[in-house]
């Protein structure tokens, strides 16, 4: 998680539609098999670790992020989230990495550092933010080194020694539209170079709750077969 994106957004990030509509789309490649404890990668605040928390489909979570002033522990609904800047150990049996790989250069060699201490069995999700020709000043702004398709994302995970058990796309519906957009500002540059800056920004009630219906619709629909275009590459992985 992009902790940029969170001061953007402050408290109001766990009801903003983008959030609200990867977090559902998580569960939904989840197939509600629940955790006993999830281990959050780049964690940010934890909202996607307190959106299972929620839903049943962990019972505590530990969230690691090196940009964490001091370490914690929090009560969160009926459970326990530990906020801490490493781990030495990886008990956990599902670890989440929501938009981590992009940020390093090294990408197989960040998930291995995880994985290869993974039981077998161990879940592994990932989201990536996808198509390199999508590039913008919202990547710059991110610190991105890259965006993925779902082969090269599988390719990633395979090099990683974990088997790929689910892939595809998400935000799909937003894709024409932003894909239109960032080639129109790519073609306007003279220079060839992006503003840095975030096209993520606060929206209204009923702007996020439109968004919000229209990819549960996307979820209902498109999402369980979507290898062709998206927004956002999920994969659902396993140690063998």
């Amino acid at each position: 998680m992009d902790v940029k994106e969170e001061a953007i957004l402050g408290p109001e990030i766990k009801d903003h539609w983008y959030y609200v509509s990867k977090g559902r789309a998580l569960r939904t490649m989840l197939g509600g098999e629940p955790a006993n404890e999830v281990l959050d990668v780049g964690a940010g605040s934890g909202v996607f670790t307190r959106q299972l928390l929620d839903h049943g489909l962990a019972r505590r979570g530990v969230c690691v992020d090196p940009g964490y002033n001091v370490e914690h522990v929090e009560s969160y609904n009926g459970g326990e989230i530990f906020f801490v800047r490493g781990v030495d150990n990886v008990q956990q049996d599902l670890i989440l990495m929501m938009d981590v790989l992009e940020h390093v250069d090294d990408d197989v060699g960040l998930l291995k550092q995880y994985t290869d201490r993974l039981r077998p069995g161990g879940r592994v999700m990932i989201t990536v933010p996808a198509f390199q020709f999508l590039w913008s000043g919202h990547d710059v702004f991110l610190d991105h080194r890259r965006r993925y398709t779902l082969s090269q994302l599988k390719k990633v995970v395979k090099q990683a020694d974990l088997r790929v058990v689910k892939a595809r796309y998400f935000f799909g519906t937003l894709f024409p539209v932003v894909a239109a957009i960032r080639l129109r500002d790519r073609l306007r540059l003279k220079s060839g170079k992006v503003e840095s800056k975030s096209h993520l920004k606060r929206a209204s009630s009923f702007i996020s709750k439109s968004l919000i219906g229209i990819h549960d619709l996307e979820r209902y629909t498109l999402f369980s077969f979507n290898r062709w275009a998206g927004l956002t590459a999920f994969c659902l992985a396993v140690r063998d």
